[in-house]
């Protein structure tokens, strides 16, 4: 069994999905490819979409016959890196279907279905049409025997068998059940005849595939010869064929350049979508997530911005992995307009891990990604992290590394409790004024306290660092008693002066 994927004015459709900001109802047409600003006026509608035509905009028109209909027309020019990208994500669809696709045409893929269960390829090919329909690329469906059959289906199922059925009322998908049933009424057309043999069999009045049929085969290659046999073949739908299989994609990355450089955001996070979108459905297909990614946007002065993003946990979500993105262009500033952009996708197979049984890990690792990288757009990145103790004596060092996703288990008691009284350390320290009776503190005063010192106990000294210039240290602490109980401090002094850098309980 076969399964077809067909998109109907293909460069349409890849058009409109790759053009932000269009209306459903507005009238639009393409024009052919590469159409320079002195030719436009002259060239050749390829297709339109429905509320055009229904003024009267057909294909084969010129701009210009065109804007004569409708003078508000939306006129944009075909796109070869548009119609890639929507047939990428076409065989991206396909391969969710079966390993052995073909890339039949542009805008039409071939799937071998025969590994699936009978059951399952029905649903199979619904899911596969409305997942298209979702990314902006309406598709129809064809499945058969053949994959000539299952071509016709798709087709069939394009052309509206009641020109009274809108498009959202058509069923997208058919199944031959009955090869000689739904091949007798279709038009001699879907066998694509010879301009030549069309003529002369219309001059019959041959214009339906059944009418052709009736006719004996050996009268048919006696009088139009062996391009009559094999049309009269295909018209039986006794044609067969192998596939000519693609192979599934082994870099993940996707590529646009605009036709215009973009200044805002939103054209290009329109496009950063549909190529997520389309990279997700590989990654799915191939059996693989999203572990990092990298995006490159060429600007306009030929300079290049380039960012990688490391995921807090690998998915093949389009969503968490658009909000990674969505995230950093957002407080993004480029010294000119962005003209090209290039995302590719480090893929990983999916994370299986078992916790422990009081391990927990984080309730959405994406959404805490997120978070964190607000915060780091509004204060920087060296001040957003997880706290870890810097190998050095420094008092109160420490560096902060990326939060892990898994929190371990707390760590044991220590075996001996800890004895003294427990400081509560001030941050930052208060400055104070202190009296010295030769070397020792002997009266103190600031906002917090004042009084005279009853009791002291130090000093302790400490330096390090000394071969670093701006990091060199040197410090000298004192616990001090106040008279009359008024408390109890640990008095810190630097080269910048005196501190209380805590209180004793």
């Amino acid at each position: 069994m076969f399964a077809v994927l067909h998109i109907s004015e293909f460069p349409l459709h890849a058009v409109l999905r790759a053009t932000p900001g269009l209306v459903s109802a507005q009238p639009v047409a393409v024009l052919a490819h590469d159409t320079t600003a002195s030719a436009r006026s002259r060239a050749i509608v390829l297709a339109a979409n429905l509320p055009a035509r229904t003024l009267g905009i057909t294909a084969g028109l010129t701009a210009s016959q065109a804007l004569a209909r409708y003078a508000a027309l939306r006129l944009l020019s075909a796109s070869l890196a548009a119609e890639t990208e929507a047939h990428a994500t076409l065989l991206a669809t396909a391969f969710t279907l079966s390993p052995l696709v073909e890339a039949t045409a542009p805008g039409t893929a071939t799937a071998d279905v025969t590994g699936l269960a009978a059951d399952e390829r029905l649903p199979a090919l619904r899911r596969a049409v409305a997942s298209l329909a979702a990314l902006a690329l309406p598709t129809t469906a064809g499945l058969a025997a053949t994959p000539l059959l299952a071509l016709y289906a798709a087709h069939h199922a394009a052309c509206a068998p009641s020109l009274s059925l809108s498009r959202e009322a058509r069923d997208p998908v058919v199944v031959v059940t009955d090869a000689r049933a739904f091949l007798d009424p279709l038009p001699l057309a879907t066998a694509a005849p010879p301009p030549a043999l069309a003529q002369i069999l219309a001059g019959w009045g041959v214009h339906t595939l059944g009418a052709l049929t009736d006719l004996p085969r050996a009268d048919i290659t006696l009088r139009l010869g062996a391009a009559g046999a094999a049309l009269w073949a295909r018209a039986a739908g006794e044609t067969t064929r192998p596939l000519h299989p693609v192979s599934p994609p082994r870099e993940f990355s996707g590529a646009f350049a605009f036709e215009d450089a973009v200044e805002t955001l939103e054209p290009l996070l329109f496009i950063l979508r549909r190529l997520i979108d389309r990279l997700t459905l590989e990654l799915t297909a191939a059996g693989f997530v999203a572990e990092e990614l990298s995006l490159a946007l060429t600007l306009a002065d030929e300079s290049t911005h380039t960012r990688t993003f490391r995921l807090p946990e690998p998915s093949a979500a389009p969503d968490l992995l658009f909000r990674a993105l969505h995230t950093h262009l957002e407080s993004l500033h480029t010294p000119s307009p962005i003209a090209a952009l290039h995302l590719h996708v480090t893929p990983v197979r999916p994370l299986v891990r078992q916790h422990g049984l009081f391990d927990t890990s984080l309730r959405d690792p994406h959404g805490f990604s997120e978070s964190l990288a607000r915060a780091v757009a509004v204060v920087g990145s060296d001040r957003v992290g997880t706290p870890q103790r810097a190998d050095t004596h420094r008092p109160d060092a420490f560096a902060l590394s990326p939060p892990a996703s898994v929190v371990p288990p707390a760590a044991p008691p220590p075996l001996h409790a800890a004895l003294g009284l427990p400081l509560r350390r001030f941050r930052p320290p208060l400055p104070t004024n202190v009296e010295l009776v030769g070397h020792a503190p002997a009266f103190v005063w600031c906002d917090y306290a004042h009084g005279p010192v009853a009791s002291t106990r130090g000093p302790w000294r400490g330096s390090g660092e000394w071969w670093e210039t701006d990091r060199s240290w040197e410090r000298e602490e004192w616990d001090v008693a106040l008279a009359d109980g008024c408390g109890l401090y640990r008095l810190l002094r630097t080269p910048t002066g005196w501190f209380i850098e805590g209180e004793y309980d």
